[in-house]
Parts: structure tokens; C-alpha cells; sequence
């Protein structure tokens, strides 16, 4: 029997239902309970609690553009277009909402930055093991970046599987062979756990797709549905660059990396390289 005693005046037909025998449905299916206490500070700055709780609320972006973009590469793989265009724009308005994460730590000061920093240890952001995922699946691939997980099997499993996984670029192009279009055997077959590396035949494709006289063709939608992907992560890289040389200039980073220097090579690469490279042809 039911303890609780509602407001009379709030009993109308319109009320949400408040009697629950347990935890509400709501709590059942978003873990907000558990989501609102993962937050463990560990210094005394009021500061720190924004910067962890920003770089958590990344990491779940990371993790649902990692389910688009295995959606979109598998339905590429099935020649199943829309779906894929459709994971692909999901995946954009994921992404600008990732790259808007980046505004409650746009403005840091070094000596803010720095009144919790030590805080971190070693810990970076380049050992994230969801951003890792994000990137091989992008094409930028490196076995190198497995050895930080070695201590936790489970994700290193995923990220050794990753590794070896065709890249949405991969089934992109796959999928362009498939149509009869002029990509080399030697792009189709290449060793899938090292960085893809520009092909003048495959820009010569891109270019020949682009020129197209339906503009609408459903390639050249892909093309510029990636090409929106490449630039939205261009973004990403820029603004942590920005948000990096205001927190603490041309330091040594987080977890031993060269910081901005680092940040600033990242910056400079393009995903999906050919798409861009190929409207100079056209």
C-alpha cells in the first residue's frame, strides 16, 4: 500500500504518475544516479568539478559517434546507402555538439588550469581509449596506440579489433570498386591496421564523381556527407589546440605528450584526404 500523500490540488487528471514501488522508470533506463556520481574531485578547486565533468560528458559523445559511424561503415559494406547517410548525419549534429563541449574550458587561464592540473597525474586525453576508437575508424590508425591499454583487457580487446577493422573510408571506397569505379587493388587490399595514405588514382575517382552532371547523385551526397564529417573533426582538433595554448601555452602536456606541438601537427591533417584534395579537378 502506497505511504505517499499527494497534494490535493495536484491530483488532476494531467499529473504525472509519482508512485513508484522502486527506483522511477525514468532512473531505470538513464542511470542518472549513477551518471551524477562518477564525479570523484580530487583537489580542493571548484574549477575541477566542470573540467571533469565536461571531459566525461566527451567522452559519451565519443562513444555515440563511435555507434554512428560502425553503423554507417557497416551499412556501406551492405551497399545500403541511406542507412549509412543516415548514421552520417546523425553523426554531424553529434559532432557539433561535441565540438561545443569545448566552451566551459575555452577560457581558462593558466593559473586556473593550473590550480587543478596536478591533479591529473599522467592522465591525458590522449589516452582515451573511445577517442582512439574514433579515429580508426576515420582511417588515422597506429598500433602503437594500443600499448596504453594493455592493463585493462576488455578495451584493449575492442581496440585491437578496431585495428583490424575496415575504416569508414575503407568501405567507402570498397563500395566505389563495387560500382565499377577505378580504385586500385592495392588501396582494396592494403594492410587495414596502418594509416591510410593518400591515392592520386583514388582522388581522380572522388574528382570524376564530382563532376557529375546530377549533383544530387546519391555518391557525390555521400562525398559531401564525409566531407562534412572531415571538417567538423578539423574543428575538433582546432578547438582543443585553442583551448590547449590558453590553458597553458607551449608546455610539456599531460601524460609526457609535446602539448601543443603535438596538438598543431594533429591540426593539420585532413581525414578522407582525396575529398578535398580532388576539387581542385573538378
Amino acid at each position: 500500500m502506497s505511504t505517499n500523500h499527494p497534494d490535493p490540488e495536484a491530483t488532476g487528471a494531467d499529473t504525472p504518475y509519482l508512485d513508484f514501488a522502486g527506483t522511477t522508470p525514468y532512473e531505470d533506463y538513464v542511470q542518472a544516479d549513477v551518471l551524477t556520481h562518477l564525479q570523484h574531485l580530487r583537489s580542493d578547486d571548484p574549477g575541477e568539478m566542470v573540467f571533469l565533468v565536461t571531459t566525461q560528458v566527451m567522452e559519451l559523445w565519443f562513444t555515440v559517434i563511435v555507434h554512428e559511424w560502425e553503423t554507417a561503415t557497416r551499412a556501406l559494406r551492405e551497399d545500403r546507402i541511406p542507412v549509412a547517410r543516415d548514421a552520417l548525419k546523425r553523426s554531424l549534429r553529434e559532432l557539433e555538439a561535441l565540438n561545443e563541449s569545448w566552451r566551459p574550458l575555452a577560457g581558462l587561464t593558466p593559473a586556473q588550469f593550473n590550480s587543478y592540473r596536478g591533479s591529473l597525474g599522467e592522465g591525458s586525453g590522449f589516452q582515451s581509449a573511445m577517442y582512439r576508437r574514433m579515429e580508426f575508424l576515420l582511417g588515422d590508425k597506429s598500433a602503437s596506440m594500443l600499448v596504453p591499454h594493455r592493463g585493462a583487457p576488455r578495451v584493449y580487446a575492442e581496440l585491437e579489433k578496431a585495428l583490424g577493422e575496415p575504416s569508414l573510408y575503407d568501405e567507402t571506397l570498397a563500395l566505389l570498386a563495387r560500382r565499377g569505379y577505378a580504385i586500385p587493388e592495392a588501396v582494396i587490399t592494403r594492410d587495414l591496421t596502418k594509416r591510410y595514405e593518400p591515392s592520386p588514382e583514388v582522388e581522380a575517382v572522388w574528382a570524376e564523381i564530382y563532376a557529375s552532371d546530377d549533383q544530387n547523385d546519391e555518391l557525390v551526397r555521400l562525398g559531401e556527407l564525409l566531407t562534412d564529417v572531415g571538417e567538423l573533426v578539423w574543428r575538433w582538433r582546432n578547438d582543443h589546440l585553442v583551448a590547449t595554448r590558453r590553458a597553458m601555452g607551449s608546455k610539456t602536456g599531460t601524460g609526457g605528450s609535446a602539448g601543443v606541438a603535438w596538438l598543431e601537427k594533429r591540426a593539420t591533417k585532413n581525414v578522407f584526404p582525396e575529398l578535398w584534395t580532388a576539387r581542385s579537378h573538378v
